[in-house]
């Protein structure tokens, strides 16, 4: 009975130890995790409002840990009524400079009140790197405030998504949007080069008004009129004519209609597979989620399917998703030392990461009054899709005529 007593209290000690041992294991392995030499800050959209964005902060947590367990990445969103809710996003995007860890923080669409955070920041924690993803703010303010911005590149798209229609056998350009988005400067100017580019290559321009989603009407009311139209402008302007509209609600009813009747469409305002086609296609995209290949080929497949091969593009990889993950990419090779913040080569480097097969450019933002350049103010494109045979158009080696910076 003693031997027995012995041998089961022997048992005991060895899995107290043992628990000990792990215990202890467990807890380094907690602090190790825990003791980053620095923290990136990401604020984007919710789901509901910019799904692409917040995946793409997904990307950066999946490779790099959020803070909340040991890793690298802050993720918080701005509320979904941003115009209305400013103090708000204001306050979260601000704080993410409470943490004394925090290098870098990147907003990512840079939406009104980003400018304003950046100056709370930097009056805090003047160390901290300030990125905006797509500024929706004036971009000579924001690049007051932040050490860089990025921007789709509306003057060489201007000229590129001209020049492949054009290359695709168009012979009319329509562009579709309204007065608010009109009075941008990005859109406006980049309407403007698009009507010198349509002229430099024997096309007809044509700017046709749609109904604003956010006016009485709402995002039905404006998609329907889409749908209501798109049969008149074809017979109108003929099937070699090439469409845009500069708001996202109305990229699906569009896709749907030119899909059944006819005529060209390059590239979304913010490209993406994701932009329309799903809804306009009626595909679920379930099972190829963040794949971005897949998603490509199955959105593709669909297009030829329905007799649209060689007339409809995009970019590759989704515009939002890959600014919010190359963005936080760059901080981070920044703050390593490997790479240069305002250095185009470098945040293309970024980008090529998470965008295997696809190509880049842009250039600085040039002040069309003026011709000054903003060295912290970054355009940038991803070389142009097209389904159906056509592939990549080439457009990142193209080079951009001089004159196009500076029209308006």
């Amino acid at each position: 009975m003693k031997k027995a007593l012995a041998i089961f209290l022997s048992v005991l000690l060895i899995l107290a130890v043992v628990s000990c041992s792990k215990g202890n294991s467990e807890s380094k392995a907690s602090d190790s995790s825990s003791s980053a030499d620095f923290h990136i800050g990401i604020a984007t959209g919710t789901v509901s409002q910019s799904e692409d964005d917040l995946r793409g902060a997904e990307a950066l947590i999946a490779e790099y840990g959020s803070t909340t367990n040991g890793g690298m990445i802050t993720h918080v969103t701005y509320p979904d009524n941003f115009m209305e809710e400013q103090e708000t996003t204001i306050a979260i995007i601000a704080g993410l400079a409470d943490d004394p860890k925090m290098k870098a923080v990147i907003v990512n669409q840079a939406i009104p009140g980003t400018t304003e955070a950046f100056r709370q920041i930097k009056e805090k924690r003047p160390d901290i790197i300030c990125i905006a993803g797509e500024a929706h703010e004036d971009i000579p303010q924001i690049s007051k405030t932040a050490d860089l911005v990025a921007n789709n590149d509306f003057v060489a798209r201007g000229y590129l998504i001209i020049r492949t229609a054009y290359e695709l056998g168009c012979d009319t350009f329509v562009h579709v949007s309204f007065p608010r988005h009109l009075s941008y400067e990005t859109i406006g100017r980049r309407a403007a080069i698009m009507k010198e580019a349509c002229k430099d290559f024997g096309m007809k321009f044509v700017l046709e008004t749609a109904p604003d989603p956010t006016s009485d009407v709402g995002v039905a009311g404006a998609q329907q009129y889409i749908l209501e139209k798109v049969p008149a402008w074809i017979k109108q302007y003929g099937k070699k004519a090439a469409f845009f509209c500069t708001n996202d609600a109305h990229t699906e009813p569009l896709l749907k209609q030119l899909l059944a009747y006819g005529g060209y469409f390059i590239e979304a305002d913010l490209p993406s597979p994701l932009m329309g086609y799903p809804g306009a296609l009626g595909l679920d995209l379930t099972a190829e989620a963040g794949d971005f290949a897949k998603i490509l080929k199955k959105v593709e497949s669909a297009i030829t399917e329905r007799g649209g091969a060689n007339r409809f593009g995009t970019w590759a990889y989704s515009y939002g998703y890959t600014q919010s993950a190359s963005l936080g990419q760059h901080a981070i090779n920044v703050i390593k030392g490997e790479s240069e913040l305002t250095n185009m080569k470098d945040l293309q480097k970024a980008y090529d990461k998470f965008t295997p097969g696809a190509h880049w450019n842009g250039a600085f933002y040039t002040n069309a009054n003026t011709g000054a350049k903003l060295r912290n103010v970054l355009l940038v494109y991803q070389d142009t899709y097209i389904m159906g045979g056509k592939g990549y158009m080439g457009n990142a080696e193209v080079t951009v005529p001089e004159k196009y910076f500076t029209t308006k």
